[in-house]
């Protein structure tokens, strides 16, 4: 309805058309959010669970990866500590004399007692640096006990007896001629180190299969009688490594970094047998496909595997299938460079998880059917009365306001509805009827309201004019009463330049340079905070200094006490809490005396030298109270030709970049020392610049302040 009491009712039915057509239908807005939030809810709880499973099984496989490998590091370490404690005790026995090298009978039968105590020995033998060899031989296949000899007495060939229960040789049954320990592997090693070693893994003298020895040589009065070794077959390994039970695919073996197999699970044995010749089996062309995958990766991650010094834990994949790899060398024996691999499949833990997932899968498509269903139906029920009020709601948009909606609905909120619309429907007729004296009514208290915000604007803006006239006035007559250039170059014997930076419109900052008779009085402080309330204060700290300076009051204790007095009754006067801290110089013929309390003051020898004089015992702050004569103290300073004085506010060295890190007096006297050698006006431009820089795009929060004077 407009003022001339037309009602628009067109442009309300287009409105409202426009709006059906970009509008969402209702029976989606009720199904779909349901779906969706089930689809979501199964698919994150499916998700979840299914990492949550693949998480326990990674921690599941490094667990057992670890624990497989501790088990083959104890079996091993307790395999291969035998030899050593064998060859020990044999060699204390020669060297004791227990045992008579010479007398074989009496060696052998030493043997037969060490072996029968060391279940793990295949064979315990000596051979002498004469070529003879002695020893007690075990089969594996049966357990018995056999001696062999190799000696002058056998003309050089190798003599294998069965032995009796007492150990002693019965029937010869095997002979292999030309035998000498001595180009034996297990003799050279030992030989050459000139101390207890592992030999190469070799294959057993007299059939196919892989063997080590440990051999101790042993001497006698420097000389070499011969070694003492203890073998130990590898078969052994191989056969521990298979009794392990991993998972229905895990494997595990032993390899040296060459890449030669010591064992492995799922080889029967680490070497073929060519042509008679035994050769043994490489990791890289093994017959078993995990094993050569396995190796390919490790040498893919490690190079040539010499950078294994600890246990490491790796994933790959191979045929399609992740695999967990764990290799670990033999931290008990690193001088034998072996490498202990426990490979494990992923899918050996995988399967009931990926059952549990299909499931999952199963269970979300049957619940969003269900869900879909279940929703069509609620939005039906749901929408039907709703309807009713849509087509009342056009009816109203055509120009009819007098309609009503049926309000007996099963649900609260439907009802609620149909009453509201009822209830709306009369509001609106009525509203129409009565829309033309409340738009006037509006119209005029807009108007008055319009009137009133004019009104303090123009106040508001003669206000701020008043205010920055004032500042500006007050910024200038603090300007005007700062020493000038020509006052600061008049001053005989020194070379003095000043700089004041206000942070806000007017500072609270001040610093003064007098002369009279002779005497060059400076003054330079701080009042606390900044603006006009500051700014006055400075004011009257300046006249009051040019005062004592004109009545020529150089007792630092009547000057400072007189300008505590002045400043402390304004400022009680004036009802505010300011007051400022203040160092006053006196300067003549080369001697400084300096008293107030302020920042350090600076005194920079002609050689560049910083000292650093603390102010806090010179006086106290300026109108803190009535009384400060107890606290005010003086000091001497005398300079030479090239020596000055820096003074400045805290501005400068309380300066933050926008790191909030401070600029510090580290850095101030460094600037000054590396700038000192030019004059007052570049060490006081070099100081400025450096601030500026190290403050950056950071705002200035204090005023600055900075006077560089220089003896001529």
């Amino acid at each position: 309805m407009d003022l001339s009491g037309q009602t628009h009712f067109p442009v309300f039915k287009v409105q409202l058309f426009t709006m059906k057509h970009r509008s969402t239908p209702l029976l989606f807005v009720l199904v779909a959010p349901f779906v969706l939030q089930l689809a979501a809810a199964v698919g994150i709880v499916g998700f979840f669970s299914f990492q949550t499973g693949r998480a326990a099984v990674d921690d599941l496989a490094s667990q057992l990866r670890s624990e497989v490998t501790n088990r083959i590091q104890q079996k091993l370490t307790n395999y291969l500590n035998s030899p050593a404690l064998v060859n020990q005790l044999n060699a204390e026995a020669f060297t004791l004399g227990e045992v008579d090298s010479a007398a074989p009978d009496s060696v052998l039968q030493h043997f037969h007692r060490k072996i029968q105590l060391f279940p793990a020995a295949n064979y315990i033998s000596f051979g002498s640096a004469t070529g003879d060899y002695l020893s007690i031989d075990r089969l594996e296949e049966n357990d018995t006990l056999r001696v062999v000899v190799a000696n002058a007495n056998t003309g050089g060939d190798m003599h294998i007896y069965a032995t009796d229960t007492a150990g002693n040789p019965t029937q010869r049954v095997e002979v292999i001629p030309n035998y000498d320990p001595r180009i034996r592997p297990w003799y050279r090693v030992a030989a050459n180190s000139r101390a207890p070693a592992w030999s190469e893994v070799h294959t057993y003298f007299t059939d196919s299969m892989l063997a080590i020895n440990y051999s101790q040589p042993l001497y006698q009065d420097g000389n070499l009688l011969g070694v003492l070794t203890n073998n130990l077959g590898l078969a052994e390994v191989g056969d521990f490594l298979r009794e392990i039970k991993i998972s229905d695919r895990g494997q595990t073996f032993i390899v040296e970094r060459s890449g030669q197999v010591i064992a492995s699970s799922s080889l029967p044995k680490p070497f073929r047998v060519v042509n008679g010749e035994v050769k043994r089996v490489s990791a890289a062309d093994s017959d078993d496909s995990l094993l050569g995958a396995t190796f390919a990766q490790l040498q893919h991650e490690f190079g040539n595997l010499k950078g294994i010094r600890t246990a490491h834990q790796l994933n790959f994949t191979a045929a399609g299938q992740r695999q967990f790899v764990q290799v670990t060398p033999l931290v008990s024996y690193p001088e034998l460079d072996w490498l202990i691999v426990v490979t494990i499949p992923e899918a050996d833990f995988m399967a009931q998880i990926y059952a549990n997932t299909r499931n999952t899968i199963w269970l979300t498509v049957a619940a969003l059917g269900i869900a879909i269903g279940l929703g069509v139906l609620t939005a039906h029920w749901l929408t039907r009365p709703m309807l009713k009020v849509i087509a009342a709601s056009e009816e109203m948009a055509q120009g009819d306001l007098d309609q009503q909606v049926d309000q007996s609905s099963r649900i609260t909120e439907l009802e609620t509805l149909a009453h509201s619309f009822n209830s709306m429907a009369g509001q609106l007729k009525e509203s129409f009827e009565t829309l033309e004296d409340k738009v006037e009514e509006r119209t005029a208290e807009l108007a008055s309201a319009n009137e009133q915000i004019t009104a303090l604007n123009e106040k508001l803006k003669a206000e701020n004019l008043r205010m920055s006239a004032e500042l500006d006035v007050a910024r200038q007559i603090q300007d005007m009463i700062l020493p000038t250039i020509a006052e600061l170059e008049n001053v005989e014997g020194l070379e003095i330049v000043g700089y004041m930076d206000a942070a806000d419109e007017v500072g609270g900052d001040y610093y003064d340079v007098l002369q009279t008779n002779g005497v060059v009085t400076i003054g330079i402080g701080d009042v606390t905070g900044h603006g006009l309330e500051s700014g006055l204060l400075m004011l009257m700290t300046q006249t009051a200094v040019r005062t004592l300076q004109e009545l020529r009051e150089y007792d630092s204790v009547r000057f400072l006490d007189t300008l505590n007095r002045t400043i402390y009754h304004n400022v009680e006067r004036m009802n505010s809490d300011k007051n400022l801290t203040l160092t006053i110089l006196n300067y003549s013929e080369g001697r400084v005396s300096i008293s107030g309390q302020h920042e350090e003051t600076l005194i920079v020898r002609a050689d560049s030298t910083v000292e650093r004089i603390d102010t806090i015992d010179l006086g106290m702050p300026i109108g803190l109270d009535d009384n400060i004569t107890e606290f005010i103290n003086h000091t001497i300073v005398e300079l030479q030709p090239g020596d000055g004085v820096v003074l400045y506010t805290d501005g400068i060295p309380e300066a933050y970049n926008i790191h909030e890190k401070q600029y510090g007096m580290a850095r101030l006297c460094e600037v000054i020392s590396q700038s000192w050698s030019k004059s007052a006006e570049e060490i006081k431009q070099a100081i400025i610049d450096d601030v500026h820089h190290f403050i950056g795009k950071q705002k200035v929060f204090d005023d600055i302040t900075l006077l560089v004077i220089k003896q001529r």
